[in-house]
């Protein structure tokens, strides 16, 4: 008779729920038969699964917002999280893929109009240290760092990272020799400095000096030509943002950070060279110019003109033009100052 009656389906808790155990279990039980540990990893990735289908729904059914409610809630509302960060490098390649895409869409999740994760993130900000060291696993790097691109979304966590002293690895996991691990620290690195405009101002006002020091050595001077590209075209952005205007007149001001952009001007890499160029018109805009500033540019100026002269995009590009026309002004009218 029993076979008449179907189970009675898993609501949303219940899978959090069983998750937890299952992960619970993972993370405590290193000794456990083989088999039976089989059987526990499998229903595991079965409910992680389920957990990613109910968040996106699946080919036959759009997400149900209450259920993502209902699951959100539980989630967060013990160490699931931390359970499942912790237990990601005993997980197989596709239910680790399957638990990154549950803990981004998870961020998103709002719960009577409050993103709970953010709430549940500030009061363990240190699961931001376990995926911040995951670049140094190769194995669980873009794991890790889809998992924390998706958690700096919040401006405290991300405000978190910026003032940790992890900062400072992020130069040196840009420049990792697995490409595909350097290119997601860069991405990382990128969207810290670019998100959160409040934020990422008062981190380079405070940490001015040392940051551009390891960003121009490091990256704008890097021997890796996608470094140095990258590193250009992000030192524009940042600089080009207004929220971040003191320090781009600081930036400016200063003659190492000319001979360095004036360098990149000159290489032969097309791209680079127009990156660079976004960010030397600064330099030539700036009103108050020190007189070192200015002393370089009219030692310089017949070679910059000549550069100029043939400086074109592959594309006609109108704002470029006008640039380009407004520094070759600026440059040709400038007169030495006097010391």
């Amino acid at each position: 008779m029993k076979s008449l009656f179907k189970p009675k389906p898993r609501t949303p808790v219940d899978v959090v729920r069983q998750t937890r155990d299952l992960l619970m279990y993972t993370d405590r039980s290193p000794e456990t038969k083989e088999s039976k540990r089989e059987e526990k990893m499998l229903e595991l990735s079965k409910n992680v699964r389920e957990l990613k289908s109910i968040l996106y729904g699946n080919s036959e059914s759009e997400p149900v917002a209450e259920a993502c409610a209902q699951l959100t809630q539980e989630f967060f509302r013990e160490n699931t999280l931390r359970l499942l960060i912790n237990c990601l490098p005993k997980l197989n390649l596709e239910t680790r893929k399957d638990a990154t895409q549950v803990v981004a869409n998870l961020q998103r999740q709002q719960v009577q109009s409050r993103l709970i994760a953010s709430d549940y993130l500030e009061a363990n900000i240190d699961l931001m240290d376990i995926l911040i060291a995951g670049y140094e696993n190769t194995d669980m790097a873009l794991h890790y760092g889809a998992m924390l691109r998706e958690c700096i979304r919040h401006q405290s966590v991300a405000k978190y990272v910026l003032e940790s002293h992890h900062m400072k690895k992020f130069f040196d996991y840009i420049q990792l020799p697995n490409f595909d691990i350097a290119a997601d620290a860069a991405a990382t690195f990128k969207e810290l400095l670019t998100r959160h405009k409040s934020t990422v101002a008062e981190f380079l006002s405070k940490n001015y000096d040392w940051f551009f020091a390891e960003y121009n050595l490091k990256l704008l001077e890097s021997t890796n030509y996608i470094t140095r590209r990258q590193a250009v075209k992000l030192l524009g952005d940042i600089l080009l943002d207004r929220s971040n205007s003191a320090v781009m007149t600081r930036y400016v001001s200063s003659r190492d950070n000319l001979r360095i952009v004036m360098n990149l001007l000159r290489e032969s890499s097309k791209s680079i060279q127009l990156e660079a160029f976004h960010v030397f018109k600064l330099f030539v805009a700036n009103q108050n110019k020190p007189a070192d500033i200015v002393g370089i540019l009219v030692t310089n100026r017949s070679k910059l003109l000549r550069l100029f002269a043939d400086f074109k995009t592959d594309k006609e590009d109108g704002q470029f033009e006008a640039d380009k026309a407004h520094v070759v002004r600026e440059i040709a009218a400038l007169e030495p100052k006097g010391p």
